[in-house]
This record gives C-alpha cells, sequence and structure tokens, in this order.
C-alpha cells in the first residue's frame, strides 16, 4: 500500500487477574478483570480509495495464518459504515500482524478498536466515544477497552470499565505456540462461576486469580508446560483464556535476560505496560 493515509498502532493487553463472578440468562458471563495495556502491537495501515472503488472494503495481512474473510477488522468496518448509513464509504487495509491470535492478547479485539476509530476519522462519521464503544461490544467484550485506550479495571461482561494507573512493570509474554477457544474454555462445567466480588484494595493485597487457569491447563499440556518454565522467575500468571502466560519484572534488563533463556518451542516477547494507548485518532 502506497502512501498510506493512516497509520495506527494496535496494542495487546495482559489480564493481571480474572474472576468469574457469575452467568447472566443470556449466556453471558459477568467477570472482574484488571486489563494492562501493553506495548506488543499490530499495525494497522488504512488508505481511503474515495470514488475511484466506491464501497470497497478490502484487508491484506502480512501474516498468510491469519483469516480474512470473517476478520474483526473488516466486520469492524461494514458495522461502522452501516450505523453511518455509509454504504459507499470504502477503505483498503494492511494488517502488520505481531500480536498472536487465541493467546488472550486481544489482538483482534486491539484492531477492530483501532479500526472504528481510524475509520470514524477517514469518513468523516463523527461519533462518540460511547457510540463506538456500542458498536464495539457487538463485535467483542474488549473491544470497547481498546476504544478508551486506558487499562482499567473492568466488570460486567468486561465493559463496565474504569480507567487506572498502574506502576511501571515491564512482563515476559510467553505464547506456546496453541491457540485457546474462549468458547470451549467457558463452556466447561468445571468452570468457577461463583467468584466473589473484590475490592481494588483486594488486588494490591494479592488475593487474586485466574479463574480459568486450572481448565486451560489441564486441557492445553503446552499451556502448562509454559507455566513451569516460567515459574521461576515469579508468579507466572494467564491471560483471559490464554494461552499466553507472563510473569512481571520491575527492571526491563531482568525481562530482556529471562527472554534469551526461553527454550524455542515457545515464542517469547518482553511488553511495557501502558496507561494509555500508542496514539488513536482523535474522535
Amino acid at each position: 500500500m502506497n502512501d498510506p493515509a493512516l497509520i495506527c498502532k494496535s496494542p495487546a493487553k495482559l489480564n493481571l487477574f480474572l474472576h468469574i463472578t457469575g452467568r447472566r440468562p443470556d449466556g453471558y458471563h459477568e467477570l472482574q478483570t484488571l486489563f494492562q495495556l501493553v506495548d506488543l502491537c499490530d499495525t494497522l495501515e488504512f488508505e481511503v480509495p474515495g470514488q475511484i472503488l466506491p464501497g470497497l472494503l478490502s484487508l491484506r495481512c502480512d501474516d498468510p495464518d491469519v483469516p480474512l474473510d470473517n476478520n474483526l477488522v473488516l466486520r469492524a468496518a461494514r458495522r461502522l459504515r452501516e450505523v453511518a448509513g455509509l454504504p459507499d464509504a470504502s477503505a483498503s487495509i494492511y494488517l502488520h500482524k505481531r500480536i498472536p491470535a487465541g493467546a488472550g492478547l486481544g489482538g483482534g479485539s486491539s484492531d477492530a478498536a483501532t479500526t472504528l476509530l481510524a475509520l470514524n476519522k477517514l469518513w468523516d462519521i463523527h461519533l462518540s466515544q460511547p457510540q463506538l464503544c456500542d458498536i464495539g461490544l457487538e463485535l467483542g467484550a474488549d473491544v470497547p477497552l481498546f476504544i478508551q485506550g486506558e487499562s482499567a479495571w473492568a466488570e460486567g461482561v468486561g465493559e463496565i470499565l474504569e480507567p487506572m494507573e498502574l506502576p511501571r512493570h515491564h512482563y515476559l509474554i510467553i505464547w506456546p505456540g496453541v491457540t485457546v477457544s474462549t468458547a470451549e474454555i467457558f463452556s466447561q462445567e468445571s468452570l468457577t462461576r461463583d467468584s466473589t466480588a473484590i475490592k481494588i484494595a483486594d488486588f494490591l493485597a494479592g488475593t487474586v486469580r485466574n479463574d480459568c487457569e486450572p481448565i486451560v491447563r489441564r486441557l492445553y499440556p503446552e499451556v502448562d508446560e509454559a507455566f513451569n518454565w516460567l515459574g521461576q522467575y515469579g508468579q507466572a500468571r494467564l491471560t483471559g483464556t490464554g494461552s499466553c502466560v507472563f510473569v512481571s519484572f520491575e527492571n526491563v534488563a531482568d525481562a530482556e535476560t529471562a527472554l534469551a533463556k526461553v527454550p524455542d518451542r515457545f515464542m517469547g516477547f518482553v511488553a511495557t505496560g501502558l496507561d494509555k494507548s500508542p496514539a488513536l485518532p482523535a474522535i
């Protein structure tokens, strides 16, 4: 793509804990979590062809394993166009993929949020942040987080967000090479669904966990193996329903030293926590 009209970074997230507090009649799970944005990012390039190709929405990606037909990026673009009543609005999008898919890092949701923000600007729609969050929630529970673009305490299905400034940590993240189905994990009968709601003070005191961890470790031996290896550096934790496992460091050099020792069977990343997303299109 030549001279993209807009280039945006889409950050990943970590769940510093994940408690499932109930199940709604519609099947969605109520939860509490703390979302930490990190500087492991996908990059999206947007170009608007204008009158030359009215109505065309195209997506390309540098990762051949990323499915394009029903990608959240295109779904976000189509839904925004529908809400705005602009059937001829067009866009050509190129996705540089770095965040592993199906890893609990929110890459697809982040890319969808960035698409909504970028095209809201490029198509001169001027929807408000709450309006974009409503669209984003139709696409996925994590999308509003990335639209708001701040690390946050979350409740509901993950859409009730209270921005938080967190101590600056660096994270060694291990992707064990497997994709975990969120639907599969949330359908397990043995999943804890009645965790007691906690306060932020309880998190700060360390009385938290990820309710999905026991099931994911049992069903995915590769994740369990990543836990066992990473545990030598501190308390290893699962993000979301996985498959990524992470541990925090106060010093980036220590994280980089540990990264150099990650076994070849895993893929490792060092990422730094962010209070706010990298610069996104203004609403």
